[in-house]
């Protein structure tokens, strides 16, 4: 083995490469089991320190905590989570897609056209969805009788397309009518609830705002008068129509002799204006003077249907209150 010779101030060392080796062999282990230790202390202490810090509970408390736990389970919606499970399940069974072959779609459609057009032009939504129940009725129970094999629908029509269309036409028909794109709208029929006691009067008969109306003015509800205008109500408000019958009889006996003599008084006492067929807009208190040799009634008690379907703003009851007086 080769050795090493080296000198200081007249001093000779002798030292082999082996004797090096395991010196420094030597301190890699002495420093690897100092590691080692210190890794397990610090373990040691940690361990223990976790072992002191626990929560150490009472009976009573332990007690408390599974209480607790029981009553929150207890509280649990449960049936309302099961009825929300079944109505997710209901929407996607509903949510599937309704699908028809092409050439099954055009005929159908074809057929509910050609049935349509049966009809009266005049047909109202009633009749156009009885024409198409009972379309949808003898098609079920063709393709009912073709499937058992009783009958032939067309020969176009296989039994499996005959299943599709009784599966349409019994429990998806709404789908079925929005694939093939028909829609009916709804009818709505409004009919007028009368819950009044026979022979009664209707209460806005009986109450007119202001004072009360003197018998020589001829009040009458729900009247509107024609005649010529001798004072115009655009401009000519009074505040109850006692007022306005009052101001018919004054003008009368003011006019000079050549003047028109007032003898039909016309009131508005609705508070949202009242109708006319004019260009005007009408208002509450309105009073207008006319005067006519032969008085002739423009409206009464409610305008007619025919009227109102010309002219779409007229309301059901005349608003007006009129009355014919002598001069």
């Amino acid at each position: 083995m080769a050795r090493v010779e080296w000198g200081y101030h007249g001093r000779a060392k002798w030292c082999s490469y082996k004797r090096t080796t395991l010196l420094i062999c030597s301190m890699n282990i002495v420093v690897a089991l100092y590691v080692l230790r210190s890794l397990y202390t610090s373990l040691y202490i940690y361990s223990n320190n976790e072992s002191q810090s626990a929560v150490n509970y009472t009976p009573d408390q332990i007690r408390r905590m599974e209480e607790s736990i029981r009553v929150r389970r207890s509280s649990e919606p449960i049936e309302l989570v099961k009825l929300v499970k079944e109505i997710k399940k209901e929407f996607s069974r509903q949510e599937r897609v309704f699908k028809l072959p092409r050439t099954l779609k055009q005929r159908i459609t074809e057929e509910i056209l050609q049935r349509l057009k049966c009809l009266n032009a005049n047909a109202n939504v009633s009749e156009q969805r009885e024409a198409v129940e009972s379309w949808r009725k003898e098609k079920l129970e063709e393709a009912k009788k073709l499937i058992e094999g009783k009958k032939r629908l067309n020969q176009t029509i296989s039994p499996k397309e005959a299943k599709i269309l009784v599966r349409g036409l019994e429990s998806d028909w709404a789908m079925l009518l929005e694939e093939i794109g028909l829609w009916i709208p709804a009818e709505f029929i409004n009919k007028e609830h009368n819950d009044k006691p026979e022979g009664e009067e209707e209460p806005d008969e009986q109450i007119i705002a202001g004072r009360p109306l003197p018998t020589e003015c001829h009040a009458e509800l729900h009247t509107d008068y024609d005649g010529l205008a001798v004072r115009w109500g655009l401009t000519h408000h009074k505040e109850s129509a006692a007022d306005c019958c009052q101001a018919c009889f004054d003008q009368a006996k003011r006019a000079k002799p050549r003047e028109k003599q007032c003898n039909i008084w016309v009131y508005c006492p609705s508070e949202t204006g009242c109708y006319s067929p004019d260009i005007y807009e009408h208002k509450h208190q309105e009073c207008w003077l006319k005067y006519s040799e032969q008085p002739r009634l423009n409206f009464k008690d409610k305008y007619s249907e025919s009227y109102r379907n010309s002219h779409p703003s007229a309301p059901v009851i005349v608003p007006w209150i009129s009355g014919v007086v002598s001069a």
